[in-house]
């Protein structure tokens, strides 16, 4: 259970209809594999002790009887089991027969939850049978001792805190008010459903829409384990579809008609820390509930789920390409309305053939064409300096030719070194102030050149340089409006490959396809035999996994040590555990020491999930300690 993850099951075990000790047999086998792969919440399909499909055998004294029998066989093989197992049954309550999940634990009966919602319409007839459940607890006296029995009951443990567990079956999910529901404003954050779905064409899809839909909307995991061999196939064929969601994405799924299981571990933490992120999330309404508690056995739950290793792209390509047209569409809006607004008609553009200059560069081109302005109003400037190579400025004019820009070249160096006179600086020693005098003088001749031109500077930064602090400040981190702020270097790559794909223009893709070949670089130190001698991700660390420190950092509020752990995962056979966390430790230590940047940052128009605005997602103040994240940092190994 550390780092809130916990490991469930939806198990759909192969039956016989109308056999309970058979079918017991077969739910403590599932039993068994299950949680010896470690899950410890375990849910089985609706009325799987009898079958769903029994019909009038359900009013059967000789079913019932046997049902009850077998609960408690399989209550008795649970005996020293710390786990939470949740399976469907036919029960008898003051004279009226209900569909109900057993919950047990640790040899127990906890309580029974009775189906809310009891269909009759289609090929569901379950009210000839069925009463509908009550919603307050009331007493069911069972082997001598009263137990709760209501649809108004969750489960909690103090072995994990923050982990609260509710029940629905079947039917209950689909209705309008669902139980669901209320367990989630009461505090539960994992719901079991036991359910009998039947297959009919294209059903499968408007399931799991629900599953991930109640997942999502209550923010909440969601085990939903459905019928499957067995069942009597004389007008219906169950799927055995099980799925296993969290907060709206499907972290499991099976539906292949046999019996069978699937996993995955729930991040309660996550589940936690959304609902306390919304402010209109209410806090816990527990009046009406029973709280029953259990118990888990501790463990560090083994992590088999996947961890995308670029969770700001999709990994699908036609999502991915969704994606970035809207990222652009995005970027390029927020740009038309702020050249609307300032009446400006001409923007300036600072370009050195890489890749954030190239993507403010195309967003702008857009812009200005859903404006219907002539492009030459586009004054892309190329500034050599110490650095520059042939290929990166050979690029950056190609570019603006393509494109048919204003293309405008300024020679900085001989207006940097009257600098570095000025201020005593030797030419020779090439360090930070060498550096920073480059970028600053092209900051100012943009800015200059824009108020000459009565246009707007367009910042070219992305999100993952503003995260580490790698720009140089009242330099490249200054600009009128910043297209790319809330772009993540990882997607920048992408949306480059897909104008490249998409522009139709076979010159502008080859010079595209050339920029996405260049390492990424400042370019701020002289190159060696015409070579950028100067790449940033030697520098800084390779910007794949920094953008995964900083999605789970800022979007989901990670600590250190879970990033560690996960990132051990999504990386593994790329990076090792020790380059992983050197560079988790500086990004930490740049991120916290380099707010003061992103303190006063231009305006820029949010794209994703995550952004670092300071008048947005990031309230931050610039001198917070990090001593508390970095005394975790050094107990990690």
């Amino acid at each position: 259970m550390e780092h809130g993850f916990i490991k469930a099951a939806a198990v759909t075990p192969k039956i016989k209809v109308a056999d309970p000790q058979y079918n017991a047999e077969a739910i403590c086998s599932g039993i068994k594999e299950a949680y010896g792969k470690g899950a410890r919440i375990l849910v089985f399909p609706e009325l799987c002790l009898t079958g769903y499909t029994c019909g009038d055998l359900f009013l059967q004294e000789r079913l019932l009887s046997e049902t009850r029998s077998c609960l408690r066989r399989i209550a008795a093989y649970t005996q020293g089991l710390r786990a939470l197992f949740f399976i469907g049954l036919p029960v008898v309550k003051a004279g009226k027969l209900y569909n109900a999940a057993a919950v047990l634990s640790d040899g127990k009966l906890l309580a029974l939850i009775p189906k809310r919602n009891i269909p009759c319409y289609g090929e569901f007839y379950e009210a000839r049978h069925f009463t509908p459940g009550n919603k307050r607890a009331e007493g069911f006296l069972w082997d001598g001792e009263e137990i709760p029995f209501g649809t108004d009951i969750l489960f909690f443990t103090p072995e994990m805190e923050g982990l609260v567990v509710g029940c629905e079956i079947c039917e209950d999910l689909w209705a309008p008010d669902t139980p669901g529901t209320a367990h989630a404003l009461a505090g539960a954050n994992v719901l079991v459903n036991l359910s009998a779905s039947n297959e009919t064409v294209g059903k499968d899809e408007y399931r799991k829409m629900l599953v991930r839909s109640a997942s999502a909307r209550l923010v909440s995991g969601y085990l939903y384990c459905s019928a499957g061999e067995g069942e009597s196939t004389q007008d219906l064929v169950f799927g055995a579809h099980d799925i296993i969601a969290e907060n709206g994405g499907i972290l499991a799924e099976k539906k292949d008609f046999c019996e069978g299981a699937v996993y995955a571990e729930l991040d309660i933490s996550r589940l936690n820390f959304e609902r306390r992120r919304m402010n209109t999330w209410p806090a816990a309404r527990t009046e009406g509930y029973r709280l029953v508690p259990f118990h888990l056995a501790a463990q560090r739950t083994a992590l088999t789920r996947e961890f995308n290793s670029m969770p700001f792209v999709p990994a699908d390509r036609t999502e991915r390409d969704r994606r970035c047209e809207e990222i652009l569409a995005i970027q390029s809006y927020g740009l038309k309305k702020r050249c609307e607004h300032t009446g400006c008609q001409k923007a300036v553009i600072g370009i050195s053939g890489g890749l954030d200059s190239t993507l403010a560069l195309l967003v702008t081109v857009r812009t200005f064409d859903l404006l219907s302005l002539e492009r030459e109003g586009i004054i892309a400037v190329t500034m050599p300096c110490f650095g520059t190579t042939g290929r990166t400025y050979d690029n950056a004019c190609k570019l603006a030719r393509t494109l048919g820009l204003t293309l405008k070249e300024v020679d900085i160096r001989k207006a940097v070194r009257v600098h570095f006179h000025d201020i005593g600086q030797d030419e020779e020693r090439h360090d930070i102030t060498y550096e920073n005098a480059q970028a600053r003088e092209r900051t100012q001749v943009l800015m200059d050149i824009a108020n000459r031109e009565n246009g707007l500077v367009i910042g070219t930064g992305d999100m993952s340089e503003l995260a580490l602090g790698w720009a140089t400040y009242n330099g490249d981190h200054m600009s009128m409006y910043g297209v790319n702020a809330g772009v993540p270097k990882t997607l920048v790559r992408h949306l480059v490959r897909y104008y490249a794909e998409s522009c139709g223009d076979k010159e502008l893709r080859r010079v595209l396809l050339d920029v996405l070949d260049t390492p990424v670089s400042p370019e701020l130190l002289p190159p060696v035999e015409g070579q950028i001698s100067q790449k940033t991700e030697d520098l800084v660390g390779p910007y794949e996994l920094h953008d995964f420190f900083l999605y789970y950092m800022l979007r989901l509020h990670f600590s250190p040590a879970k990033i560690y752990r996960i990132a051990k995962r999504a990386f593994a056979g790329l990076y090792g555990e020790e380059t992983i966390l050197k560079w988790l430790k500086i990004f930490y230590r740049r991120f916290f020491a380099q707010q003061f940047k992103r303190s006063c940052l231009p305006d820029a128009p949010k794209v994703g999930s995550v952004a670092v605005s300071p008048r947005g997602d990031l309230r931050m103040p610039s001198d917070a300690s990090i001593s508390a994240w970095q005394r975790e940092l050094e107990g990690l190994k």
